[in-house]
């Protein structure tokens, strides 16, 4: 699945950060793997913080951070750009939405924004969840209903949705 995302994003492997969670992690032949920070914070959050604390000191202030969750199969191709494009407008942050369904861990983030996060989640001072951050930098909402009659976000969480997503991709050209 990590291919297909890839390819929807339409990047360079090279500028990719892939978190792994705890521990040490396998390499990868595509992009920077990089393991979650030694903290409480788990989840997609920590995912954000250790790309935070990777970038802060190997890219300018004024990068922008994509998240995108792994099991998202039908990422739209325009994710980057029209994310990309709500910041343009001085947002903090933009998120991707499905008719009024919000993804927050597939967002686009400011990376001057997240400076302090790798350390709030060493002091136990963070917010606990992508949501609850993008709602703290009021991040903007980019709804994907008009261009999209299937949801572009469904992820894969259980089996049921695996032979949803199974039967959607075989069905359609998303």
């Amino acid at each position: 699945m990590l291919e297909r995302v890839i390819s929807r994003l339409r990047i360079d492997a090279s500028s990719l950060l892939i978190s792994t969670g705890p521990g040490r992690p396998e390499p990868s032949p595509i992009g920077a793997v990089v393991p979650d920070l030694d903290t409480p914070l788990g989840g997609p959050l920590a995912g954000i913080a250790v790309a935070a604390a990777y970038l802060r000191d190997r890219a300018p202030k004024d990068t922008v951070l994509l998240s995108v969750a792994v099991d998202t199969p039908f990422l739209p191709e325009d994710f980057a750009p029209r994310l990309l494009e709500a910041l343009d407008t001085g947002a903090r942050a933009a998120e991707a939405s499905w008719r009024g369904n919000s993804y927050p861990t597939n967002a686009a983030w400011r990376l001057a924004d997240l400076y302090d996060l790798p350390e709030q989640a060493t002091a136990g001072t963070f917010v606990q969840s992508p949501r609850a951050l993008l709602a703290q930098l009021g991040a903007v909402s980019v709804d994907w209903e008009t261009t999209h009659p299937n949801d572009p976000f469904a992820n894969l969480n259980t089996l049921a949705d695996l032979i949803g997503l199974s039967h959607r991709a075989q069905s359609s050209s998303d």
